[in-house]
């Protein structure tokens, strides 16, 4: 019943709420933007949503566009501007999430929406975390967020998936809170935010699940 109905209807609620009450916060991290890193403000991105689905994640742009002598982009590390890595210690980039929560792309809890390009990379463990709408934040993001591997993470996720409950997600929302606050957790050991997922060789990612 939560799962099929109530959870939909406080995603409407928080959401819509959320966005007329922080619209002067949004109006000015947008004006800052335009400002420091130019346009677009609103950053667009291919994300897999509920069954794999893809849809438009919407979130403010928090690096340039600078490139090499040969047009490519530089490294994350390189475009991550003092005024982008603030915007993600402080999780305002995530705010025009809130539009694709209220549209119904999203939910305010679930697993992150990762890249389209790692689909194929997923074993059938991993895919579960596709069984449910991807979240604002999650259970992994206040468990390690991108401190932690990518295995423990999808664990994370999958166990979500099959935990999902009103008080899991007040749980999950109070300890984002204090995350937040915290800023914690933002960037992974190797990156300025996580290192790229490349795969789990099926048969360690089994024996150290059932070890855990």
């Amino acid at each position: 019943m939560y799962q099929k109905y109530i959870k939909r209807l406080l995603d409407i609620v928080i959401s819509l709420t959320a966005l007329v009450i922080l619209s002067p916060v949004l109006l000015v991290v947008a004006v800052l933007v335009r400002v420091k890193l130019g346009a677009p403000v609103i950053f667009h991105q291919d994300r897999p949503g509920y069954h794999e689905k893809v849809f438009k994640l919407c979130k403010f742009r928090s690096m340039t566009d600078a490139c090499d002598a040969d047009g490519k982009l530089l490294p994350d590390e390189v475009r991550l501007t003092k005024f982008g890595k603030a915007l993600r210690a402080t999780s305002l980039d995530e705010l025009p999430e809130l539009w694709n929560i209220l549209k119904g792309d999203m939910s305010l809890i679930g697993p992150r929406p990762l890249l389209v390009k790692y689909l194929p990379l997923y074993n059938a463990f991993q895919r579960h975390r596709h069984d449910v709408k991807p979240g604002l934040t999650g259970w992994a993001q206040v468990n390690g967020r991108n401190a932690i591997t990518w295995e423990k993470r999808f664990e994370y996720d999958v166990y979500y998936v099959n935990h999902t409950s009103f008080m899991m997600d007040l749980k999950i929302l109070f300890r984002t809170i204090a995350v937040v606050l915290r800023h914690s957790d933002i960037n992974s050991a190797q990156d300025a935010t996580m290192e790229a997922f490349t795969g789990t060789d099926s048969k360690a990612d089994k024996d150290r699940r059932e070890s855990v």
